[in-house]
């Protein structure tokens, strides 16, 4: 039997590289190599137990990337901003890894990326405040201004354009619980809609995209599982939980006003998602989306098996 062509997957010890990588392993047509910057961590090891090939190799260093790519077919490429939270660093990291691409002759890369913010909401839009110096919503603007780095290099490259996941109600964005005993999500979204997604659809759309060959190439797909008001969402998640969840919104400026690492950028981007509903969402064909990964979940079913998960995280 022919050898499997190589699928080298970035961020493969995180969500959405994880979620590639298993969906790979589960698929069988690819075989999957790991990049990590620690392979003796927990998670790198479980891959490894798994079968996966791993490779060790950093976006901050250049000089690691070519060797890490060498011999694959496809390339998963992603960059972390909650990690430093600098879109200028993930504008580096990009370049970096579009050059390590072009070197080796990778035949075909996802990148993983978002919409330039200031697209909808300019720099000199007094709505919103200017970031860094040049953005509106740093992790979004500069990954879209990263996307350039891979058409000019001339490597085959699929655009994968994500959206909010809800693994954010788990973490980062989980409801808090009030004095009166109900669980708050306050979001600045007025009764406008929020895309979502489960993150392991990102991984399985980018298989479905890796899988149709070179039909996607030089193109942008842009993916959610879902499109609902925050009230829908608060609904389902007092449905599937047992817990009282109610939607309280925001307005924008008191909720960058919060202080917390990263309100200003979160603040921006749920404005974005607001203020642009309409352009977001319908750049987000949810049958396109179901063609590429059939088993596209919906917010209830991801709540139906994270129900267990909910209560934890939050009580």
């Amino acid at each position: 039997m022919p050898e499997k062509k190589i699928i080298t997957v970035f961020g493969a010890t995180g969500a959405q590289g994880g979620g590639l990588a298993r969906a790979i392993l589960d698929d069988g047509e690819f075989a999957v190599r790991a990049v990590t910057r620690h392979p003796e961590s927990d998670a790198a090891r479980e891959l490894a137990r798994l079968g996966v090939e791993l490779v060790q190799a950093d976006s901050d260093d250049e000089s690691t990337l070519a060797p890490a790519l060498e011999g694959s077919y496809g390339a998963f490429l992603m960059t972390n901003f909650w990690e430093h939270m600098s879109g200028d660093r993930e504008k580096v990291q990009a370049a970096a890894m579009a050059q390590a691409c072009a070197h080796v002759g990778v035949q075909h890369a996802i990148w993983s990326t978002l919409e330039d913010t200031r697209e909808c909401i300019p720099l000199d839009d007094p709505r919103m405040p200017v970031l860094q110096s040049r953005y509106k919503v740093p992790h979004f603007d500069a990954k879209a201004e990263a996307d350039a780095f891979f058409t000019e290099g001339g490597v085959p490259t699929t655009c994968l354009r994500l959206t909010f996941f809800w693994e954010n109600l788990l973490r980062m964005s989980a409801p808090q619980r009030a004095e009166d005993g109900t669980y708050r999500i306050s979001y600045p979204m007025g009764d406008k809609r929020l895309s979502g997604i489960a993150v392991d659809d990102v991984g399985r759309t980018a298989l479905g995209i890796f899988k149709r060959g070179t039909d996607l190439i030089g193109g942008t797909v842009s993916i959610a599982g879902e499109h609902l008001t925050l009230t829908e969402m608060a609904g389902a998640l007092s449905e599937s939980t047992g817990l009282p969840v109610v939607y309280q919104p925001l307005e924008p400026d008191a909720f960058r006003a919060q202080g917390f690492p990263g309100a200003e950028e979160a603040g921006n981007m749920f404005q974005f998602y607001r203020d642009c509903e309409a352009r977001f969402i319908g750049a987000r064909d949810l049958d396109a989306v179901r063609a590429l990964n059939p088993s596209l979940q919906s917010f209830a079913t991801w709540l139906a098996g994270h129900q267990d998960k909910l209560r934890t995280a939050w009580v």
